[in-house]
């Protein structure tokens, strides 16, 4: 075979075979973690504005009554609590990472209740999904127990996840949505001045 040829087709060739092990698909999927912290429309912003959240959904979870309605879940008897599923990429943000953003936004003496709104369908939870989440969660639930800046025991409740059910649709982002009505809430309620007396500023 002539050189001439043969530089030509080792050209050709060459990016056939210079594959390296970056350049390999990685599959990653996304993760979901799910949170209960009262009121959802106040437990999406905290998350939103985290690099790696890739979205946040306000929905119902951990009660007996399959697909319920904002309605049934506002009577506490559905066993439901409001509650926030966060989708993430775990390459930019770990589960761990999500967990002290979490205990920072609730007040995890409350028992079935969260700042002004009380009844069982607005008391705080972890809900992991697999292994890893539930020793994550239960491991910085000790961490708290041990360093918690109050005297309270902790109500926050760290169950398996169960079936989650997205809430209605003028219930998503409600804080872009109605961002007036959404600050008027937040503040009547004194969540913030909750979380200020809790965790400091």
């Amino acid at each position: 075979m002539k050189p001439l040829l043969i530089l030509v087709l080792s050209l050709i060739s060459a990016p056939l075979f210079a594959t390296t092990q970056t350049d390999k698909p990685t599959n990653a999927q996304p993760e979901t973690a799910i949170f209960a912290g009262g009121c959802f429309w106040c437990m999406e912003p905290p998350f939103d504005k985290l690099d790696g959240v890739i979205s946040t959904t306000s929905g119902y979870i951990s009660g007996h009554t399959k697909n319920p309605t904002y309605r049934e879940i506002s009577t506490g008897k559905t066993g439901h609590t409001e509650a926030v599923q966060i989708v993430y990429d775990s390459k930019k943000i770990t589960y761990t990472e999500l967990l002290k953003v979490f205990w920072k936004n609730i007040d995890p003496v409350a028992v079935n209740r969260q700042f002004c709104d009380a009844g069982t369908q607005y008391r705080s939870g972890i809900y992991y999904r697999g292994e890893a989440q539930e020793k994550a969660a239960k491991n910085s639930l000790s961490q708290l127990e041990k360093n918690k800046p109050f005297k309270e025991n902790i109500a926050t409740e760290v169950v398996a996840a169960s079936t989650f059910y997205p809430a209605e649709d003028y219930h998503q982002d409600y804080y872009l949505k109605n961002p007036l009505r959404y600050k008027y809430y937040r503040y009547s309620c004194g969540r913030d001045n909750r979380l200020n007396e809790i965790w400091g500023q």
